[in-house]
Order: C-alpha cells, then structure tokens, then sequence
C-alpha cells in the first residue's frame, strides 16, 4: 500500500508538471497582452456652438455664476517682454545741424568740435563699463564692424534671409526693417563710403536688475547707395538702380553685454529734425471697372454701343432783307452773279 500511494504521488507530480508546461508553451500566453486605448488623431479646429445656449452673452454667464456663488477671477493682461535688447533708444545722439555740410574748419565746424568733446565724458564711462565685459573693444575699429554689419544686414534684407537677419538686427530693429515690403521687390547697393565712419556716442545701461547691463553704440556713416523698390507688378516705386545719392545716416548697433554670447546687433537709426524730406511714392492703384453679368464680355460693358445716324429735316430759312444801299454798285455778299442781285438794285 505504502508503494502504491508513492506511485499515485509521483504521477500526480508528473501530471501537474506537464500541465504547466502546456501552459506556458500556449501561444496566447506567450502573446503580449494588448491593451486598447481610444486616441483622437484630429484635432478639431472650429467647435461648432450649441443651439439653445444656456447664457447667451458672456454677461449674463457672469451674472449666473455670482448668483450661483462663483468667482471668476480677473483675466490680467501680461505682456511678453524679451531681455535680448532694450525696448528703444536711450539718451538718442543729437546730431549737429549742417553735418556734413560744415567745413570743420570754419567757426560753426569748430563749435560743433567742442560741443562733441563736452558730451564725450558720458561715453568714457559707458565705454569703460562695456570693456569690463568686452575687454578687446575699441571705437576706432568699432566703426569699420559697425558698416559691416550694416552693408550685410541690408543685403540679406534684399534677398530676404530672415534667418541672417536675425542675426543681424534686433527683435526690435527687424518689425521696423520688414514692415511694408510685402509683394515688393527691392535693389540696394551700397556704392562707396564718401567719409570713414566714425563712432560719435557711446551708452550702457541696464534693465530689469544692475547686472543685465545693454551697451548702444552710435555710429556716423555718410555713404553713396543707390536703391530701388519695384511694387507687385514691376512698377518703379521709388528711386532708381542707376541714381547713386549720398547718404548720410546714424545708426544705433546694440549689444547685451550680460550675455556671453551676444553680438553687437543693428538697433535703429536716428533721423535728425533738420533732414530733407523724402520723395514721394509712386503707387498703381487699381480703378474698379463695371460690374458684369455671366453672359457679358468686358468689351460689351466698357464701349458704348454706336448710335444710328438720323437725317435731320431740312429748316426752311425766311428771306432777310438787306439794308438800303446808298449805291447801286455796292453788291450784298451772297450775291454770285448779275442776275441774283436784290430787288433794291433791280427797281434801281
């Protein structure tokens, strides 16, 4: 007896042994469980609105929601800022009036000399704060990077390398630079530079907290350029690609000197009260012609139809009598021969 329980053990055993195996070799064991989860792939862009809304106007939607015992706290606008550059220009640079015009040696040409000496004391201090973060720089090779960095910012602007762009003007600079050239076609050239440029002020300030400090740089640049911008149909807008004029221009390059890795950036320019006006636009403006029907033709609407000729009837004229004539040779101008003569001169 002892044998046989032994024996009915060990197949017991043996039975739940092979079992298990069947059921870790079933396919669907070994399969991994899936799970499905309902995913929206499209999103809806436009939500249609209910038909019989509850509130009809946000109003009364605030209305409820106090009788209710709800607050809806107050949306507050916060505006975005971006600490890459400044908001604007700074202690903007006044420029002398006559620049460029004024011998530097004549009386008004030597006030104007000092006048720039006096106001160069504040550019000695932002300059020595900008070398505290900038150790290399100088106002005297400053000037040549300044029209390199202008010459190739328009560049890019006329092929339109936003990209480029960015790197070379500022977020406030690059609005002011695209505005209104859309559907346009622009030619700039820069010809020749007619005096070295030359840096005329410096500022540093800062923004938000003492260490985010900005460094604005003014440069004086009187070039040669020539520009030329074509509207969406190949008209001449303004200027020409063959009429070189000379410029003169102040432009305000920017830099974030707490930042390691910025670069000085085109700002703006500063156009000076006693500059010369600027030359009118031409614009091509489009005439509403007449409104057609679907069986009509332009030609049909825009030429009048040709009227018929009517014969107007003959007017029959009265006889006019001619004054009394002191001689029977003196003739009325209507008369052609001898015969036609009038009845004065006949009864004569």
């Amino acid at each position: 007896m002892r044998f046989q329980e032994e024996a009915c053990e060990t197949e017991r055993g043996r039975g739940c042994d092979a079992r298990g195996v069947e059921c870790l070799l079933n396919p669907a064991r070994l399969a991994a469980s899936s799970l499905i989860i309902p995913v929206r792939t499209k999103k809806r862009h436009f939500i249609p609105p209910s038909v019989n809304p509850k509130y009809l106007t946000p109003e009364e939607h605030k209305k409820r929601a106090r009788a209710a015992g709800i607050v809806i706290p107050h949306e507050r606008l916060v505006r975005p800022i971006n600490i890459s550059c400044t908001a604007g220009i700074f202690d903007p640079y006044v420029p002398p009036e006559g620049d460029a015009r004024i011998s530097s040696l004549s009386k008004e040409g030597l006030k104007q000399r000092v006048e720039q000496l006096k106001q160069s004391a504040a550019s000695q201090l932002a300059i020595r704060k900008i070398k505290d973060y900038i150790p290399d720089f100088s106002t005297k090779t400053f000037a040549g990077t300044a029209q390199e960095i202008f010459i190739e910012a328009h560049n890019n602007l006329t092929n339109f390398d936003r990209h480029k762009l960015h790197a070379l003007v500022t977020e406030r600079c690059f609005p002011e630079m695209v505005r209104g050239n859309r559907y346009k076609t622009i030619r700039w050239r820069f010809v020749e530079s007619l005096e070295p440029p030359r840096v005329v002020q410096v500022r540093s300030t800062d923004m938000v907290s003492k260490g985010n400090l900005y460094g604005q740089v003014t440069v004086r640049m009187h070039t040669r350029q020539t520009l030329a911008i074509y509207d969406r149909f190949g008209r001449l807008m303004y200027g020409g690609e063959e009429t070189p004029k000379d410029v003169l221009e102040y432009v305000v390059l920017e830099r974030h000197l707490g930042n390691p890795y910025g670069a000085w950036r085109l700002h703006g320019k500063i156009v000076p009260t006693w500059a010369p006006p600027k030359d009118s636009v031409t614009k091509t403006v489009m005439i509403p012609g007449p409104s057609l029907d679907l069986s009509q033709e332009y030609e049909e609407v825009s030429t009048p139809p040709a009227m018929p000729a009517q014969a107007t009837p003959p007017q029959a004229t009265p006889p006019q009598a001619t004054p009394p004539q002191a001689t029977p040779a003196q003739a009325t101008p209507l008369q052609a021969t001898p015969a036609q003569a009038t009845p004065v001169l006949q009864s004569v």
